[in-house]
């Protein structure tokens, strides 16, 4: 793959921040920080290098390694060294510094006070984890010098849990810095990386996750299959390593959590056939397991929308990327690896449908929430996308819209997904939608029915969205 896609958001917040490092802003402190969090993999730093190679601006870019403090402020004191900040060379026969004051004192030393720069420190959650006076050391190095330098500082990190806690009250760098979240490119993203359709560029994301290390693999304008049975032939590929490495860095020790995850991976969504499913585990670690995978954004936690309470909660794989691999990849890799990848892709042409079918659903709700009711999409006061179901799914309802979450108001839409090849929705779903508008809470014969259909519709009295429709709402 050749360019640069997307990130047009991102690189505009950038962008903003820049121009207030160069205007000085209202403050008459000209210095910005923002902190980077995002996915493993999802293209925070390579999002900063594009950035940085647009600007042209004299810059540090230094990636922690977590091996120690010491090496870490060797590699930094190396960077500064040797970048092209115009006071650089004079550091170059100095000692590497000893700690993170003196690093950051010479950082700023080196910087213009007449023209902008910009200090990139990625995977900084490694320096907060290795030195518990690095954030102290931060914070005094950003109020008594940076902020009164033209430079933006740009904090980037994985770890996204950790990221959030940096900027909560208590910590030395709360209210400092801007926040940002780096999401997976998003199907719209997919498709112009790939020049596919919109549905076949739906079918790329569920695999994909939106990761660009696994869309630079895949051959421009192919199909899944096509895709996948060239990614399944060798170990190496991006679709499989990811997954590993992923989990191996968010949960090092935590043995109990990747159990669950894995439970939730293969279908579970219940908390008691979570645990059932995780080997027994007993309620209290269930509990714990799973605080902690909601925390990391690893798994979202959800209940039924309606106008009634409800204690229904349901559990589902949040990464996009996660939910493929879970499912099929990490139980093949060991296939995979003894060359019979062939076996894992007979594997998931047999459960491709159904899977994808509950798949999809997440990512049409996002779609459907940017879609609002703005531009006249959904009826006007839809401020919440969710599903409804009862403890024993009957009813099961697909798309709930209302005024606000998960306790409505009042419900504004009732929908369905059928998310197959060549078959529409039609008069028998509408039957079936109108039946399950009957069962729901806050809903009543008056209230708009809305089709999410793959392959078109064929009933009437029923609003319908296709792929095209969604794929717009990135767009």
């Amino acid at each position: 793959m050749n360019g640069f896609i997307g990130r047009r958001s991102e690189l505009a917040q950038l962008g903003d921040l820049l121009g207030l490092v160069k205007t000085g802003g209202r403050s008459g402190r000209p210095g910005r920080a923002v902190l980077i969090r995002g996915r493993r993999r999802v293209g925070k730093s390579r999002l900063v290098e594009e950035f940085l190679e647009q600007s042209g601006l004299p810059h540090v870019f230094f990636t922690a390694v977590g091996g120690s403090r010491e090496e870490d402020l060797a590699g930094f004191a190396v960077e500064v060294k040797t970048s092209r900040l115009p006071d650089a060379a004079r550091f170059r026969d100095f000692a590497a510094p000893l700690t993170w004051d003196a690093a950051l004192t010479m950082l700023a030393s080196a910087l213009p006070t007449d023209s902008p720069s910009v200090v990139v420190l990625d995977e900084m959650p490694y320096l907060v984890r290795e030195d518990p006076s690095f954030e102290g050391a931060l914070q005094k190095a950003f109020d008594r010098t940076l902020s009164k330098l033209p430079v933006l500082l740009i904090l980037i990190g994985s770890d996204i849990a950790m990221m959030e806690q940096l900027n909560t009250y208590g910590r030395p760098f709360y209210q400092r810095g801007t926040e940002m979240v780096v999401p997976p490119l998003n199907p719209a993203e997919v498709a112009s990386m790939l020049d596919l359709p919109p549905a076949d560029a739906f079918d790329a994301y569920l695999i994909s996750g939106g990761l660009p290390l696994v869309l630079e693999e895949w051959p421009q304008g192919a199909g899944l299959w096509e895709y996948l049975e060239l990614a399944l032939r060798r170990p190496t590929s991006a679709l499989l390593v990811s997954g590993e490495r992923t989990l191996a860095a968010e949960f090092p020790t935590e043995a109990q959590a990747r159990t669950v995850l894995g439970a939730i991976g293969h279908g579970e969504r219940t908390f008691t056939l979570i645990g059932r499913a995780a080997g027994g585990l007993n309620p209290s670690s269930v509990s714990r397991s799973l605080e902690l995978l909601t925390s990391r954004r690893m798994v979202a936690a959800e209940l039924p929308l309606s106008s009634k309470p409800s204690r229904e909660t349901r559990y589902r794989i949040d990464d996009p990327y996660l939910r493929f691999w879970l499912s099929f990849i990490g139980p093949g890799i060991a296939a995979v690896e003894r060359g019979r990848g062939d076996r894992v892709l007979d594997t998931i042409r047999a459960s491709w449908t159904s899977w994808r079918g509950r798949a999809i659903e997440p990512v049409i709700r996002e779609a459907l929430w940017r879609l609002g009711s703005d531009e006249g999409q959904l009826p006007a006061g839809t401020h919440a996308i969710g599903g409804y179901w009862t403890r024993t799914n009957d009813p099961e309802i697909d798309i709930v819209g209302a005024d606000r979450s998960p306790i409505a108001k009042r419900i504004t839409l009732v929908g369905s997904v059928k998310w197959l090849e060549k078959k529409p929705f039609d008069n028998r779903d509408l039957a079936r939608l109108i039946t399950h508008r009957s069962q729901l809470p806050g809903a009543d014969d008056s209230t708009p029915l809305l089709a999410v259909t793959r392959s078109g519709c064929t009933a009437d009295g029923v609003r319908a969205l296709t792929p095209k429709d969604l794929h717009d709402a990135w767009s």
